[in-house]
């Protein structure tokens, strides 16, 4: 038994964070019910077509989900929403700022007839503050959060290349929501998380926010090197392909000149004796490093690498981590069915010692009358809504 089989979840939600936070409560076991819009749907159902014709974003945050199409805005469709969540553990939303309050699904409403309600609202800048109703992308919210002033070159600022605010968004939605959930058990009783993009993002900067504490100056960008780590970073070897590596003392210094770079003499050089010296002469170390590796195949560095005792890494690209022989050789793949066959998905991370749920990916409306049947509604009255636009 998975540990929510038997707790329900309603979602009016859209492009990740909602959907992301919903999908790891289905993998666990809950029933989660996606509304979306009749003849349209999650518009994250149409980013791309890379999947077969579907889109990869949905694809991978909306499997194990039933897709009911209603019109909220119709009076016939919000008594079918207002029937749905008073028998639902869970609300959670994504919608644009205030939308959600102004269709009457506040907790304070709601709760009045569903005590045990558990609301979660997910936004870009939460609830209050002068930014409460500005509109929020992952990539805005990653700027505003200071996360582009930390990453890239230090010619040039970049975004996370995965939508990384949206994702913490997400992961702190699940899992409050979990802890409210446990709460519940104890009393009985539902709760409002209010949950913003912005929070979740500037919790994930802790570390430059306190290395740039009382105006101390912030972390220098590296791009794919250690702001403040050397040698900790890309190195390209004689054959154009490129290992990350990374040194965190002074013993793994020391294993490093004497057997990857064979220069020993290198260890007891001043300009190299700590970490901070390291940093300050890192173009010389830098030098070194890339012209002893020219002579170097990456398998050949990596084995030295290893050898030595010093982290290492491949710089993947994506074909290389779907063939990932560590990904394979611990199962972490599955097949999932959706409309258009089955895709392969990743096993959620983790586990409790039983297989996750990884059910099929929702076709637009694919459960909308099985829905409604379940709250009574009669094949005609389905009919009818279906004629009416109301599904």
């Amino acid at each position: 038994m998975l540990p929510l089989e038997g707790v329900t979840v309603v979602s009016l939600e859209h492009a990740i964070a909602a959907p992301f936070a919903t999908r790891q409560l289905a993998d666990l076991g809950a029933r989660v019910i996606k509304i979306e819009r009749p003849g349209v749907g999650d518009f994250a159902r149409n980013y791309d077509t890379r999947v077969n014709g579907m889109a990869s974003h949905f694809v991978w945050t909306n499997r194990s989900k039933e897709s009911l199409t209603l019109d909220v805005k119709h009076p016939e469709g919000m008594r079918v929403l207002q029937g749905l969540i008073a028998e639902a553990d869970v609300l959670v939303q994504n919608l644009a700022p205030g939308a959600a309050t102004r269709l009457g699904l506040g907790y304070e409403v709601l709760s009045r007839e569903n005590p045990g309600l558990i609301v979660c609202n997910i936004s870009g800048y939460g609830v209050g503050g002068p930014d409460e109703a500005r509109k929020a992308y992952d990539l805005l919210v990653q700027s505003e959060a200071g996360l582009i002033s930390t990453t890239g070159t230090p010619e040039t600022p970049s975004k996370a290349g995965i939508s990384i605010a949206d994702i913490a968004a997400g992961m702190y939605a699940y899992s409050n929501i979990l802890a409210a959930l446990m709460r519940r058990g104890k009393s009985g009783k539902g709760c409002e998380i209010d949950l913003s993009m912005m929070d979740a993002m500037v919790e994930w900067m802790g570390y430059p926010l306190y290395y740039a504490y009382d105006g101390a100056p912030p972390p220098e960008r590296a791009g794919a090197s250690h702001a403040t780590i050397f040698p900790y970073g890309p190195f390209t070897a004689g054959d154009g392909r490129t290992v990350i590596l990374g040194l965190q003392n002074d013993r793994e210094w020391r294993a490093f000149c004497e057997i990857v770079l064979g220069a020993p003499e290198l260890a007891s050089d001043p300009r190299f004796s700590s970490n901070s010296q390291r940093t300050a002469n890192k173009a010389v170390l830098s030098d070194l490093i890339v012209e002893c590796f020219a002579a170097l195949t990456v398998e050949t560095v990596i084995d030295r690498l290893d050898q030595a005792g010093i982290a290492n890494a491949r710089v993947n690209e994506m074909e290389d981590v779907w063939a990932h022989a560590q990904l394979r050789s611990r199962k972490r793949w599955r097949e999932v069915d959706t409309p258009v066959g089955p895709v392969p998905a990743l096993v959620p991370p983790g586990g409790i010692g039983v297989e996750p749920r990884m059910d099929a990916i929702p076709a637009l409306g694919e459960h909308t009358a099985a829905i409604l049947a379940e709250l009574g509604y009669s094949e005609e009255a389905i009919l009818d809504l279906r004629s009416e636009g109301v599904i």
